[in-house]
């Protein structure tokens, strides 16, 4: 995930993400680091296929919204890019127009590509969950959703098993084996 990296403040990174020259591309502030998001279309498709079943749920039960892999949050005073994250009405009642949403996710999902740096990762997990952010961590090659919560026991899923919302997403529950369908 990390193609380029350089050390900025927060202010510097804020800046460097407005300038026009950098296209399409991505950038997340890690660890005072700038790093450019890349993924492959692999990953993709199993976000994709995620961001439809969890925004589905959210929309048909008005609890708020969801981003894709565009869609940036401040978490603990660096910016994160999930791939597909939720964001409840309780918390913020409309989209924030924000470069990057002032209010960290309710839940992140990240799905692992061969792009990415386990380093930063974990960083992003551990920035998350000090958040009070839930965390999918969905690994395309052994097919397992790992879902971390604060202040509980990470539990590692397989495709047999029902990945379900817990409590920031009731009653939402899906077969793990669809997700890589």
């Amino acid at each position: 995930m990390v193609l380029q990296e350089r050390i900025l403040t927060l202010e510097e990174f804020d800046d460097f993400v407005q300038l026009p020259d950098h296209g399409d591309t991505q950038f997340e502030f890690i660890d005072n680091r700038v790093c450019s998001k890349k993924s492959i279309i692999k990953s993709s498709q199993i976000a994709m296929t995620l961001g439809i079943l969890v925004g589905a749920f959210v929309r048909e039960h008005g609890l708020g919204y969801i981003t894709g892999a565009d869609g940036g949050y401040q978490v603990l005073g660096q910016r994160h890019i999930p791939d597909v994250a939720f964001v409840s009405k309780a918390r913020q009642a409309e989209p924030s127009d924000e470069t990057y949403n002032s209010i960290a996710p309710d839940l992140a999902i990240k799905v692992l590509s061969p792009t990415d740096s386990s380093a930063n990762v974990r960083i992003k997990l551990t920035n998350y969950l000090n958040a009070g952010t839930v965390v999918w961590i969905v690994d395309p090659s052994a097919k397992t959703v790992e879902v971390y919560t604060p202040e509980k026991s990470p539990k590692k899923l397989s495709e047999k098993d029902t990945l379900s919302g817990g409590d920031v997403l009731p009653d939402f529950a899906v077969i793990v084996k669809k997700i890589f369908a």
